[in-house]
């Protein structure tokens, strides 16, 4: 039997350019201190090649408060990130190794310094008109899922140093 050869086909059309409907990345990080500043840049880098160089600063915020407070709480070695664009809004998800406490004194409590860890990320969020919260992850191994929603046109109108919005 002669073999056969196959040849890998070339494109016959060139990629299409990212548009923000096709912002859909995920990483794994370590849960190290530099990891929120690799959080920022990749944010950075991932909304200038998408065209969302507008939603910057409060998305670059925003994941930085979620990166920090993951690798603050998780006892795991890895923290995953998730960035996707739908609906006119960024949707950041970040998902540590804490697991939820059985003890309700306890999980209250550590609700409350999570919230307290939050509290920059909760006021991006509401200059910009979003969402935010944080509960069990629902995913095989657990921990805690943390999100935040950046509606484009709050986001856009959102400027770091002081959270205040363009008029």
């Amino acid at each position: 039997m002669p073999a056969s050869v196959t040849t890998c086909s070339s494109p016959t059309t060139a990629p299409t350019p990212p548009t923000p409907e096709t912002l859909a990345y995920s990483l794994t990080l370590p849960a190290a201190l530099q990891s929120p500043a690799i959080a920022r840049t990749a944010t950075r880098t991932i909304l200038r090649a998408h065209g969302l160089e507008d939603v910057t600063d409060a998305a670059v915020q925003a994941v930085g408060e979620l990166a920090a407070c993951a690798c603050r709480f998780t006892p795991s070695a890895e923290v995953y990130v998730s960035l996707r664009y739908r609906e006119s809004a960024l949707r950041v998800i970040l998902y540590d190794g804490h697991p939820r406490h059985m003890n309700p004194h306890l999980a209250a409590a550590c609700d409350t310094r999570r919230r307290a860890a939050l509290r920059v990320l909760a006021c991006v969020v509401r200059a910009c008109g979003g969402n935010w919260g944080f509960g069990e992850a629902r995913e095989p191994g657990g921990g805690t899922r943390m999100w935040a929603v950046l509606p484009h046109h709050g986001a856009r109108a959102y400027v770091r140093g002081g959270g205040v919005l363009k008029r």
